[in-house]
């Protein structure tokens, strides 16, 4: 099972459109998260009190981890995420706090390293931006959680950058890139 995780706040969103020329390509069909219809809050006193609890009794059956499983168990994962204030939108992290359960999505060795549960081989991170990307903050990360801490081998970047600058044809650079997956 392929797992999008939509990011896209705008119902024209460039960055949802090139992500579902990827889906398209990758040939399978797949369920939709979309994060701006979810009600995931980021995690406070009394969630992570219980998510702890839970955790130390191993009882991983509870509905909050129903995300973390989700994750875990998904074959492909793509993100959609535009590139906002040189990062993506706040309820991306918010997600990944939610599902960054250790027993699910990862556990850590007698080192105290983390090694990775997830089934997905590989991870498409799809964004847009109206001037140069920077993927410091933003697919740089996502591609750390996915090698380090999720066991995802493969991250792939794609990408339309440069749409609104004044004299670029924006639905052009979006063509191109478009074109590379259809």
């Amino acid at each position: 099972m392929t797992l999008y995780i939509n990011c896209c706040v705008r119902e024209e969103s460039r960055t949802d459109r090139l992500a579902r020329a990827v889906l398209q390509k990758l040939g399978e069909g797949f369920t939709e998260i979309n994060l701006y219809e979810t009600n995931l809050k980021p995690l406070d006193r009394e969630t992570l009190e219980k998510r702890t609890a839970l955790i130390e009794r191993g009882d991983y059956s509870d509905s909050l981890f129903d995300r973390a499983r989700q994750f875990a168990s998904a074959d492909t994962i793509v993100i959609a995420a535009p590139y906002w204030d040189l990062s993506f939108p706040a309820p991306l992290k918010t997600y990944f706090e939610n599902i960054y359960v250790t027993g699910i999505v990862s556990a850590y060795d007698e080192n105290g390293l983390p090694r990775g549960l997830c089934r997905a081989k590989e991870l498409y991170y799809v964004t847009t931006a109206g001037g140069p990307y920077d993927p410091t903050y933003s697919y740089g990360y996502v591609e750390s959680l996915a090698q380090h801490f999720f066991g995802i081998p493969a991250a792939h970047l794609v990408k339309a950058e440069m749409l609104d600058i004044t004299g670029n044809d924006a639905e052009e650079l979006l063509k191109r890139e478009l074109d590379k997956w259809t």
